[in-house]
């Protein structure tokens, strides 16, 4: 009889390559493509501008990992496509930061569509609210639309198009990016 052992966070800190710790296994992610890629990146350089702006909170890009205690799905981690967080940073900065961002965003890939993907991500949302997040976007780069949801309404989002001007309140007061300037990069 074979035993199967349970990933841990260090098993992931040592993994190559975008991955999440979901049910003691580490899920690895495809690379994303230009636009996908780009989208979250603009996401990105608007937060930290903001942050900066502000003197409060951290603006991160894709890759940073975020750990919480296992959650009732098996999540213990999340790594956003951009994300927003106003925490305590860790002690030792070459790890995770503990806790959920404050805002997260996730860009779509070119695999990130039908029936499967929208419970996968569904699904997701439900794991950051549940962990503490206040506010997911969830970037639609073949509709060029920014879909947000919010903690305190998660069956309620909020749609933006090309011409409207997105936010994410309560997460990051203030903070605002055009449509257009997240797809037309």
């Amino acid at each position: 009889m074979s035993t199967i052992t349970r990933a841990t966070l260090d098993d992931l800190l040592r993994t190559e390559g975008k991955a999440e710790l979901i049910g003691g296994r580490i899920v690895h992610f495809m690379p994303s493509g230009d636009l996908p890629g780009t989208s979250a990146f603009e996401i990105a350089v608007s937060l930290r501008s903001y942050a900066k702006k502000k003197k409060c909170g951290k603006a991160h890009a894709d890759g940073v990992g975020y750990t919480v205690p296992e959650m009732s799905s098996g999540r213990e981690s999340f790594s956003p496509d951009a994300s927003y967080y106003d925490g305590p940073l860790p002690k030792h900065r070459m790890r995770f930061i503990k806790g959920p961002p404050t805002f997260a965003a996730e860009v779509r890939s070119e695999n990130d569509y039908g029936a499967a993907a929208e419970e996968e991500m569904a699904d997701k949302r439900s794991d950051y609210f549940e962990a503490g997040t206040q506010v997911v976007w969830d970037v639609n780069p073949k509709a060029r639309t920014v879909t947000v949801y919010r903690a305190s309404e998660p069956t309620n989002p909020t749609i933006y198009r090309m011409r409207d001007v997105a936010e994410a309140e309560p997460a990051v007061p203030g903070w605002r990016i055009k449509v257009r300037d997240i797809f037309e990069v």
